[in-house]
């Protein structure tokens, strides 16, 4: 019996999301708490899981902010450190008029790349079913290694391994240089979920989904999820007794506020099903199917609201859906 059902690590920043002008026609800006990895946990632990964060943020008002909206929906911040000498990250995340986001960061390296191995709670990542994690932490150390060492340490303990890759062009110190890091944890993956537009970036632009699924499963993953926007997810899965399985999900139509923390959202939904089985990995179709269904909706959900964190659903608001 594990602890936790997620346990995630990473970037933990606040989100500044544009909100309207004001009199002069000057940008207003709202303030919410986000970071790939935090809107993950934080999706599992809305739904009623248990979700535990380990990462760093500045001592400052934003990072006792972000650590407060975590305690509220009862994610574990007991793995959380704080920087002395560095800020908690910002973003500035603007809106086209479909509700599509644009990143301008402050993180420079900012508070959540400076988390070392020996910040690392053991005990959290021992008794993590999943560790979550995204690329972002591998753009600087010593978050690379502390990265690193904490998949060693939750594979060790018998937990599984669920992963984003994430592309945020300003983040990383190059393309090739991104691409090559991004693909260097699908093989301690057990799960990975990427947009089309990452899985374009990673194999290539005319990749197909479904080759897409069968390359990534081909790295090591067992389940890999490649969403597609308003037309749902793609995905391909090893059963226990080594078939492939794969097909697409389709989600309803809903008027589009805001997609910051749509895949992560999706990613939550989806941890959070897999983790009230007693193998996660033990996938059929039917079964599998109905969890993504699940996710779908949970990101459904939260892109018709503004925000990452805030907009996420509890899980009456997904059974009512």
């Amino acid at each position: 019996m594990k602890k936790y059902d997620v346990v995630a690590l990473g970037e933990i920043l606040i989100d500044f999301t544009f909100a309207g002008t004001n009199a002069d026609g000057k940008k207003l800006y709202e303030e919410n708490p986000g970071g790939a990895p935090a809107n993950c946990v934080s999706a599992v632990s809305k739904l009623g899981g248990k979700g535990a964060f380990i990462g760093m943020t500045g001592r400052d008002s934003f990072g006792e902010d972000v650590r407060r909206v975590l305690e509220e929906i009862n994610v574990d911040t007991s793995g959380m450190r704080y920087s002395e000498s560095q800020h908690t990250t910002l973003a500035f995340v603007s809106l086209d008029p479909n509700g599509e986001r644009h990143f301008s960061f402050c993180r420079n390296p900012g508070a959540d790349t400076q988390i070392r191995p020996e910040d690392l709670d053991r005990s959290m990542l021992e008794n993590a079913r999943f560790l979550h994690i995204g690329s972002l932490s591998l753009t600087d150390e010593p978050a690379k290694s502390a990265t690193l060492a904490a998949i060693e340490i939750t594979k060790k303990a018998g937990g599984l391994i669920s992963y984003d890759p994430n592309w945020r062009a300003n983040l990383w110190k190059g393309r090739s240089d991104a691409i090559d890091l991004m693909k260097s944890l699908f093989p301690l993956a057990d799960t990975v979920k990427v947009s089309d537009e990452e899985l374009a970036l990673l194999f290539g632009k005319d990749i197909s989904a479904e080759e897409g699924g069968k390359k990534i499963l081909s790295l090591g993953p067992s389940l890999a999820m490649i969403t597609l926007g308003a037309k749902g997810v793609y995905y391909a899965a090893r059963t226990l007794d080594g078939s492939v399985i794969s097909g697409t999900v389709g989600c309803k139509d809903v008027k589009v506020v805001d997609t910051t923390g749509a895949g992560d959202s999706f990613t939550g939904g989806m941890l959070y099903r897999l983790t009230r089985r007693e193998n996660p990995l033990a996938f059929t179709k039917e079964n599998l199917e109905a969890d993504l269904n699940f996710a779908n909706t949970v990101a459904s959900i939260c892109v018709t609201r503004r925000g990452a964190i805030p907009a996420l659903p509890t899980l009456k608001e997904v059974e009512n859906f």
